[in-house]
């Protein structure tokens, strides 16, 4: 599927996802789902939290349903397995211990190798990660002028209870698993999977 090349904004108020998900600042969001006319069908309110997610987390249609067929295979609620699957990418991991100002600029960062898994250098944004995981700054990195802003930083944002940071050595573990009380904007989740499930 192509790249929607829409500015972010926008597409936050076209999908109804408060900019600071995506890492901007929440004074933005004076109205971030616009103005509805008209009553949405059932399949364009499906369509809407599916695309909702995709477009927060920077995942494309196929890697996407991937997910999906792994949550739909596991044990436990669908909804709730595939939010948690989504929730322990690498990328999205090194966002929400405030490692960077944004999703997009994590998947970027550790594109560039800056980031360790239990000491091993990862560049795949879409890693899982699992309970027990350290993540880190490359010893190489750290050096880094955004490294080393970031730890004189006071405005650190606070990390959700599944992950555990130290801000000093900005590294950061793994305590528990995500659920969707842990997910930073709102997500209907039973709308995607009975999108899928018609399929």
């Amino acid at each position: 599927m192509a790249k929607n090349m829409q500015p972010v904004l926008k597409r936050c108020r076209t999908l109804g996802v408060s900019p600071a998900a995506m890492g901007y600042s929440k004074s933005s969001n004076k109205n971030p789902g616009g103005q509805r006319r008209a009553k949405k069908s059932e399949y364009a309110m499906q369509l809407t939290e599916k695309q909702k997610v995709k477009f927060v987390y920077g995942i494309q249609e196929k890697q996407f349903h991937n997910y999906y067929e792994k949550a739909s295979r596991a044990e436990g609620n669908t909804g709730e397995v595939l939010l948690s699957l989504i929730e322990r990418r690498l990328d999205n991991v090194v966002y929400r211990l405030g490692f960077a100002n944004s999703r997009r600029q994590a998947r970027q960062l550790v594109n560039h190798g800056h980031f360790t898994v239990n000491g091993n250098r990862v560049n795949i944004p879409s890693y899982l990660i699992k309970a027990g995981d350290v993540v880190a700054v490359s010893e190489k990195s750290a050096s880094n002028a955004f490294f080393k802003k970031l730890k004189e930083d006071d405005a650190f944002v606070a990390a959700p209870k599944w992950l555990d940071r130290d801000k000093n050595t900005l590294t950061g573990k793994v305590v528990g698993m995500p659920t969707q009380a842990d997910i930073d904007f709102e997500i209907a989740v039973h709308l995607i999977v009975e999108l899928y499930s018609k399929n």
